[in-house]
């Protein structure tokens, strides 16, 4: 059984390295693998903080810049954190860090680690490619927000949490485009190629490792279920 894990570079690193998050994150992976036999695990880190601040410095700087060299910075922030992420694995992750998901190899140890691949989409394609080469019937989207809402509640107030919606509807919602630093539940672009092949998404709060648990057991949960 492969868990597919888009890991958001807002809960590794939403400005510097989150290492209570990541202590007790590697700590709940560790358990489980070490209760389940069968248990694996691929993850997919995004850039967070860091991708933010150095593309924020380049628009700056440059007086705008493009979307294409404001991308491989994002890129290059998701390859630092997915390092760290490799690291912490330990005797778990045997292979180097995956940075294009079509040449992905078999696994070799019980967790692979994965970062941004190229300009053009998040590291949320990425994740939706290697759920699709490892056969994984679904992507659990972790971040910084607990559930998708009917719009952005900072600025609606009105806006509503959403249990379940269709792929049609969601991405009604994210819209088509891609670009660098957008900030979405889930990237346009993964959610176009994750609606095409039938993938289900779920989005919870990364942070909330009880609420992990009961995911990763197939028990109820907050959070929203794409598909």
């Amino acid at each position: 059984m492969v868990t597919v894990i888009s890991l958001g570079g807002s809960i590794v690193a939403p400005e510097g390295v989150d290492q209570a998050f990541l202590k007790d994150f590697v700590s709940l992976i560790r358990e489980l693998l070490e209760k389940e036999a069968d248990r694996r695990f691929i993850f997919v880190v995004g850039g967070g903080g860091p991708a933010r601040i150095w593309q924020r410095a380049y628009r700056e700087i440059s007086g705008g810049g493009t979307d294409g060299e404001a991308d491989w910075i994002g890129v290059m922030a998701t390859r630092l954190n997915a390092q760290l992420i490799r690291a912490l694995m330990g005797q778990w992750c045997s292979q180097d860090v995956v940075t294009d998901p079509t040449k992905a190899e078999a696994m070799t140890g019980k967790v692979l680690v994965a970062a941004g691949w190229k300009p053009g989409f998040s590291s949320d394609y990425d994740a939706v490619l290697l759920a699709e080469r490892f056969h994984a019937d679904s992507v659990l989207n972790l971040s910084n927000i607990e559930q998708v809402y009917t719009d952005d509640p900072k600025k609606n107030p009105q806006a509503k949490p959403i249990n379940t919606i269709s792929w049609p509807d969601f991405r009604a919602l994210v819209g088509e485009e891609w670009v660098p630093g957008k900030n979405v539940p889930f990237d346009p672009i993964a959610s176009r190629e994750a609606a095409k092949i039938g993938l289900k998404v779920i989005c919870a709060a990364g942070r909330d490792l009880e609420n992990l648990k009961k995911i990763l057991r197939g028990e109820a949960f907050l959070g929203t279920t794409i598909g």
